[in-house]
């Protein structure tokens, strides 16, 4: 028996971009409705008669081809391919995430794989029991309370009346809404309604599950909590199509990714790889960029001429152990006499977290004509694993509280961290958290019996 669960081939799907109903168009009238209708098979006859004429008139053969349409972009003839010759493969209980910009089609592609919509050309095959988390909330009725939503909802998504009996108690524990599981929906909060929902969805046993951004719902803790269900259905074995903007959640819960964009596949594979390029477009990869000094960021009077990423021995370096410092260079032109400057560095992780930010803390520093060099030392024991990306800042003081922008050059290097090191007897686990500092505590005896 195969152990491929979800094979995707040559998938697209194209829309119609709006409807043409002509200038000053609006609501129509019953009346309007049957005259069109009775009147409709003489236009028609008149519509083709006119045909007839134009084309015996015509010896030159007219075309009907058009040309190939982009993907993601509207055609000349009024489509648009929302997924355009996406072929991948998912393995039985492999978690596999997509990520994309809004409208790369990471919705389309679940609504076709649930069967909500007719594919435009490719197929695809699911094998096993599917359920979907598309829309939380799906079939409530306003009128119905909790509990009878419950069982409608459920029974929606397939569960049978067996199934939503035993898990009953457990939904309405998880979503928090026990106090008012017998008053109407109607009467809920909008976070009440998305809780009960997921709730439900949340409680399928499928063989195969797609979820669609269901971790950008409810508060913070139902988030966290939601997150903790998801890695709870993950490793029971279940293969799993998860979409989210969520970074962290998509690094924490799938091993592969795919990058969507404009309706195709632009990256697949490993989750780190994907989320970095995703999150960098491509900057940020390197541990050094420069620039030649007509065409590097600034102004007339200052330009940065590059950025490094560099080990205590002064190599340009991107992989770092947990246990080295660091070293953030900035080489600058300054092109006017005592030039008064600053600097601001941004230290971003992967999953878009300000981790620190760092600024000069000179008085008032005067640059002379001439190229220089300024450093920032990140300490070693001081970040957790991972890959962090530098903004970078480059300012010329006019006043304290209002500084003039001279270069802000966005992700240009970038550098990983990992721990290589033994802790009882086994290799250290991977700590949560952007930064690890590795401080002492420090103890003393208060009272003595």
């Amino acid at each position: 028996m195969t152990d491929i669960a979800i094979r995707v081939e040559n998938l697209s799907k194209r829309y119609r971009i709006g409807q043409y109903v002509g200038s000053g168009a609006q609501y129509r009238t019953l009346r309007e409705s049957l005259t069109d209708a009775v009147f409709a098979p003489i236009r028609r006859l008149k519509s083709i008669s006119k045909f007839e004429i134009r084309n015996s008139k015509s010896d030159t053969p007219q075309s009907n081809d058009s040309p190939s349409p982009v993907p993601g972009q509207p055609s000349t003839d009024g489509f648009i391919w929302a997924l355009k010759d996406v072929s991948f493969e998912v393995k039985r209980g492999e978690v596999l995430g997509i990520i994309g910009r809004n409208g790369a089609g990471k919705s389309t592609l679940l609504k076709v794989l649930t069967g909500i919509t007719e594919p435009t050309e490719g197929r695809a095959k699911l094998k096993g029991r599917v359920s979907s988390l598309l829309e939380v909330g799906t079939g409530f009725h306003p009128e119905l309370t909790g509990r009878e939503n419950v069982r409608l909802s459920g029974a929606i998504l397939g569960m049978t009346r067996k199934e939503i009996n035993r898990k009953f108690d457990e939904i309405v524990h998880f979503s928090g809404v026990e106090t008012y599981i017998d008053t109407p929906v109607k009467r809920y909060s909008s976070g009440m309604r998305v809780r009960l929902g997921f709730a439900v969805a949340a409680h399928l046993e499928p063989e195969i599950l797609l979820i669609d951004e269901v971790l950008a719902v409810g508060d913070y803790k139902f988030q966290k909590k939601c997150l903790g269900k998801m890695q709870e259905v993950t490793g029971q074995g279940r293969t799993v199509l998860f979409v989210s903007h969520n970074m962290r959640a998509i690094s924490q819960i799938c091993h592969r990714t795919i990058l969507l964009n404009d309706g195709g596949i632009e990256i697949d594979g490993d989750t780190a790889n994907v989320i970095r390029e995703y999150t960098g477009g491509g900057q940020g990869t390197t541990a050094e960029i420069t620039w030649p000094a007509e065409k590097a960021p600034g102004n007339q009077s200052v330009r940065l001429l590059g950025v490094h990423v560099r080990d205590k021995d002064d190599k340009v370096k991107s992989e770092f152990q947990y246990t080295e410092p660091i070293n953030i260079c900035v080489t600058f032109l300054v092109l006017d006499d005592m030039v008064d400057l600053y600097l601001n560095m941004y230290l971003e992780n992967e999953d878009g977290v300000f981790v620190l930010v760092a600024k000069s803390v000179n008085n008032n520093p005067r640059f002379k004509k001439g190229i220089h060099e300024a450093q920032y030392t990140i300490a070693p024991h001081f970040l957790n694993e991972g890959r962090y990306f530098v903004g970078q800042f480059l300012f010329k003081e006019r006043a304290v509280t209002s500084p003039e922008n001279i270069a802000h050059v966005k992700y240009p290097v970038g550098f990983g961290v990992s721990y290589s090191g033994k802790f009882s007897g086994g290799q250290l686990t991977k700590y949560p958290g952007v930064v690890r500092p590795d401080w002492d505590w420090q103890i003393s005896e208060i009272d003595r019996n």
